[in-house]
């Protein structure tokens, strides 16, 4: 057993050196030795179960009888007709199903999470899939541990490992134990597990398995497979179907009762009222709206933000108040040190170049480099870590420090890592046998815990003038939108506790960084206002800096509209709730406001989307209705709470994100009313016709042809249709908001009734240019099939044009671009050629008991075909006039 052997054993058996790691040629051996770091995925159904599973519906069952009937009646066309367009229908479903687990499939390796190793000397980030045995792994605070590793240092080490022993209070680590073979999990103090979460302090440790032979691997491969949740969207549409469907039925039910009541053929209608059923019931729904949401979110991915939570599309659309942290969202996230302050006066840094700089300046660079948990590689200009402790690096290399050098002559002992609500870190170094406390973090902080400071190189007692110099120094590069971090040290004698550390120390000085605003951001934030979204900065810096770079970007332009934490604690509960929806800039925030700040705004109605990257931020991502995790800077806790995670760590991808969940919902409410027309259509015509005392307009083939032909590939090509640019000048929509809100309701009644009595109408002209009535007792069979042959032409024609009416509730086709949506324009003209090839086909004119139409017949249904396209599109001449 790895923990129970002395650490020189494990490193020997594994072979890599600690101090340079696995070289690349090494790990990719190992990868090919040992596999993929990752859990094995349970297991995908097969084709043939999810054909099965498309079978698996009681109206199904029901036409399956019918077959049965049908072919003991000699209706053999009619059998083989309904049994190929139930196994094409389950065709199609295993297609979509298909299509949408492979679009989830590539989501889930886009957002695969990332771990840091040392391989070659050098520190990098890489996917935990490739991470094998003898990785040395770099451990920090809010990381995930990405495998099963035995620790090579860990100092004030703890790790939350719940996941695999229940137990809800961090472990503490310590690297140097030897334990004994048969110890539990839970007491295994010198080593870290997969999926375990770093909680404080850092560490270094040695990877000893991966995938499934690590402890959560050996549980994954007992455990059942899950089944995956149904997203509210999903579910609303599940019961919406249902609710139709026992509609539907009962109006079959009633059709059957009349005939049965008029004396018509019992079996003839029995095989109609279940076509029916099956033609009216938007069975598809559910497939179709899973198979748009994955394409959807899949093109997000693209666009650098990736949904976790398929809800989060839903929610996207309603969103009326983002709240972004400032560095890296709002900014660019490339910070540099432009300036420096210590009681010899502020001094200008000239980046890239080698600066004059007095001791005092060189030991507050040293301290910076050696407070500091980033890598930094001059030549590559690659560095991991905090952009911030990078920007300190360089400010050495411009100030002339050999950080390789410092590096080999120091070595950290301990350390007191930073958390929020100190607002410091503190390492303790020794070099040369000599210990020192190195601390950085916020001026204000620094000056209550220092009582001496540097003047002229010697130490001085800090008084009040010093005290009101820094602050003045704050105060002026905050001024100018510089972040600014101060540093002290102390010497102490010997090796002391954390706690110890910050205790009677020296200020050297401070240092202001700028992150200059991303380009793009300013645009975003007019395109959310435009939208009725306001958007909020919420930012630990200085009020003076929050508010200077708040009004450069446009999210405010009066001092009054930024508050502080300290003044949001100062506020009775109440008094905030109330005054919440006044503030545009949050400065000197912890993660513990943030909390409260979404709260107050979601108590006044709002919908919010919150940004967050670090460990603490994951309660204030959970509160608000879409967290959104940092996918460059955040933690894996900040990613795990997290309902989307923006890949580039950007602002403009918040607003756009809305803009195409605003979008993609749009898109499935379209496909969805499309269905319901068009169903209602086919059930006006039907139990119209055959109430009033007429033969049945389609019969069974017909109608399951039409459910066929409808309810697949324009549905779905309505739920593709280009982003509409102007989705952002509409207000957010209501949460509770129904699909048949602003009218849609009514338009999809008005439509179906229309499409229903157009075909009624051709059906009726069927007979009369034959000299017949429908209501005439005697009629030739070549009459009723020309009149069905039209209602089933001018059915499929109505549906078919129609979907173009249903791009855009106002715009015109001509606006909307009559072949930007060049999937729909494919399904029409498929759907079209389709009924010339049943229609002109003499086998398939016999099978579904259809005619050539003549010139007249031909002019009725192109008529009557594009009647609901051009009534809809004057209705949108009426509405654009009104508005």
């Amino acid at each position: 057993m790895w923990y129970s052997k002395p650490i020189e054993e494990v490193i020997a058996e594994l072979s890599p050196d600690p101090a340079r790691g696995l070289s690349e040629e090494e790990a990719k051996a190992r990868l090919q030795k040992y596999g993929p770091n990752t859990l094995k995925e349970k297991k995908r159904k097969s084709v043939f179960q999810l054909f099965i599973e498309q079978l698996q519906d009681w109206l199904i069952y029901v036409l399956l009888v019918a077959v049965v009937i049908t072919l003991f009646m000699g209706e053999y066309i009619d059998s083989i007709i309904i049994m190929a367009v139930v196994i094409l229908n389950a065709v199609l479903g295993v297609v979509q199903e298909v299509k949408a687990g492979n679009a989830i499939e590539a989501l889930q390796k886009i957002s695969s999470p990332k771990a840091l190793v040392r391989r070659e000397g050098i520190v990098k980030e890489i996917d935990t899939e490739n991470i094998v045995p003898g990785d040395i792994l770099i451990l920090d605070t809010g990381r995930y541990v990405a495998a099963d590793a035995r620790l090579l240092d860990a100092p004030n080490l703890q790790v939350e490992e719940s996941s695999l022993t229940g137990e809800s209070v961090p472990t503490a680590k310590d690297a140097t134990a030897l334990l004994e073979s048969q110890i539990p999990l839970g007491d295994r103090s010198n080593s870290v597990f997969m999926s375990t979460l770093v909680t404080y302090g850092r560490g270094t440790a040695l990877v000893v398995a991966t995938g499934m032979q690590t402890e959560v691997g050996k549980i994954a491969s007992i455990i059942g497979e899950e089944v995956e949740p149904k997203t509210p969207l999903e579910e609303r549409l599940d019961h919406l179907g249902k609710m139709l469907g026992k509609l539907a039925i009962g109006i079959c039910v009633l059709i059957f009762v009349v005939a049965l009541l008029q004396g018509r053929d019992l079996a003839e209608m029995f095989l109609i009222s279940v076509s029916l059923a099956v033609a009216s019931i938007p069975e598809g729904l559910a497939a179709i709206v899973a198979i748009v949401l994955s394409i959807g979110v899949t093109s997000m991915s693209k666009r650098n933000a990736i949904i976790r939570r398929l809800p989060a599309v839903e929610t996207l659309g309603s969103v009326n108040i983002v709240c972004s942290d400032k560095t890296g969202t709002l900014t660019q996230n490339k910070m540099k040190v432009v300036k420096y302050f210590n009681l010899d006066g502020e001094v200008t840094v000239e980046h890239g170049e080698q600066n004059t700089a007095s001791a005092d300046a060189t030991l507050l660079a040293k301290a910076f480099i050696l407070c500091s948990d980033a890598t930094y590689d001059t030549d590559k200009e690659e560095g991991t870590g905090d952009p911030t402790e990078i920007a300190l690096l360089m400010l050495g290399d411009d100030l002339g420090l050999d950080r390789e050098a410092l590096s080999a002559t120091s070595k950290r002992q301990n350390e007191y890592a930073f958390d929020s609500e100190r607002k410091l870190m503190s390492t303790l170094i020794e070099e040369d046998g000599h210990y020192t406390v190195y601390t950085k973090g916020a001026i204000d902080n620094l000056l209550t815990i220092c009582t001496h400071t540097r003047e002229k190189g010697q130490v001085v007692p800090l008084t009040e003038e010093h005290r009101q110099r820094y602050v003045n120094a704050t105060e002026s590069m905050s001024g100018q939108a510089l972040r600014t971090l101060g540093v002290a040290y102390r010497p102490v004698d010997a090796v002391i506790a954390p706690q110890e550390m910050e205790k009677d120390l020296i200020l050297l000085g401070l240092a202001g960084m700028i992150d200059p605003p991303r380009e793009e951001v300013k645009a975003s934030v007019d395109k959310a206002r435009n939208a009725g979204i306001t958007s909020i900065m919420i930012t630990g810096d200085h009020k003076n800096t929050a508010y200077a770079i708040a009004r450069e970007l446009g999210i405010t332009d009066n001092p009054g509209q930024v508050t502080t934490g300290q003044e949001v604690d100062e506020l009775p509960k109440e008094v905030f709730r109330d005054r919440v929806n006044n503030f545009r800039v949050f400065a000197r925030v912890s993660p513990e406001h943030k909390v409260k700040i979404v709260h107050a705004l979601k108590s006044n109605g709002n919908i919010v989307s919150m940004t967050g990257d670090g460990v603490n931020d994951a309660p204030s991502l959970q509160a608000a209705d879409i967290g959104v995790a940092m996918g460059i800077t955040g933690t894996d806790v900040a990613k795990g709470a997290s309902d989307m995670i923006l890949t580039d760590d950007n602002f403009a991808t918040i607003v756009s994100a809305i803009e195409q969940g605003r979008n993609i919902y749009n898109n499935i409410r379209k496909a969805v009313l499309f269905l319901l027309t068009c169903n209602l259509g086919e059930v006006v015509a039907m139990f119209i016709t055959l109430f009033i005392g007429w033969e049945a307009p389609l019969i069974a083939t017909q109608l399951l042809w039409i459910n066929l032909l409808t309810d697949t590939l324009p549905a779905i090509a309505l739920g593709m249709d280009p982003s509409d640019p102007d989705v952002m000048k509409q207000q957010p929509r209501a949460p509770d908001e129904s699909f048949f809100a602003g009218g849609a309701g009514m338009r999809a009644i008005g439509g179906g009734l229309l499409i229903g009595g157009l075909t009624i109408f051709g059906f009726w002209y069927g007979y009369y240019e034959h000299g017949f009535s429908p209501f005439d007792d005697a009629v030739p069979v070549e009459t009723l099939e020309n009149a069905r042959t039209i209602a089933f032409m001018t059915l499929v024609a109505c549906q078919l044009y129609y979907s173009l009416a249903l791009r855009h509730p106002t715009k015109s086709i001509f606006q909307v671009g009559v072949f930007s949506n060049r999937f729909l324009i494919g399904a029409i003209v498929l759907g079209l050629l389709l009924q010339l090839v049943i229609i002109g086909v003499p086998v398939m004119q016999q099978a579904f008991n259809l005619q050539m139409l003549d010139f007249r017949g031909w002019v009725t249904v192109i008529i009557l075909g594009v009647v609901p396209l051009v009534l809809n599109e004057l209705f949108k001449v009426y509405l654009r006039a009104r508005e």
